[in-house]
């Protein structure tokens, strides 16, 4: 999925959409974003050295894992409208590496349980070889206000 593609499923616009691409390998969410450098979070954080904020790399990793329910989000699921995906939780969130500007993040997501509209994921954030943010993550899928 490009951006446009992604803008069909998610409810969010620039500023705040932070995923370039997203696909599906086998059973990970696999997105991308590259860090152009003017981006708002970037201003101030840090003056002379920009590093991505730590809490911008979760928002990025969540919004990559959409492509996993893309049937729910657009309302392709029987009975069910169009959904919407909050984040419900974060855990054991580690930032392992700092995410600079040029920098390309590819991010891998994966469904390790679900109990009703609640999914829980593990992911990571990698820029080449290096390890950059790992992290459970807890989503609700909720009826879209519009739906």
């Amino acid at each position: 999925m490009d951006r446009s593609e992604i803008m069909a499923v998610l409810p969010h616009r620039p500023p705040m959409l932070l995923v370039d691409e997203a696909h599906i390998e086998g059973d990970d969410a696999v997105g991308r974003y590259t860090v152009r450098g003017d981006e708002f979070f970037l201003q101030g954080h840090y003056p002379g050295h920009p590093i991505v904020p730590g809490v911008m790399l979760c928002e990025m990793m969540g919004q990559s894992a959409a492509v996993l329910f893309v049937a729910e989000l657009t309302g392709q699921v029987p009975g069910l409208g169009r959904r919407v995906p909050y984040f419900a939780g974060l855990d054991k969130v580690k930032f392992r590496h700092p995410v600079v500007p040029g920098d390309t993040v590819v991010f891998r997501l994966r469904v390790v349980r679900s109990h009703g509209t609640f999914y829980f994921l593990t992911g990571s954030g990698w820029v080449g070889d290096d390890l950059c943010v790992t992290a459970e993550l807890t989503f609700a899928l909720v009826e879209a206000p519009d739906a």
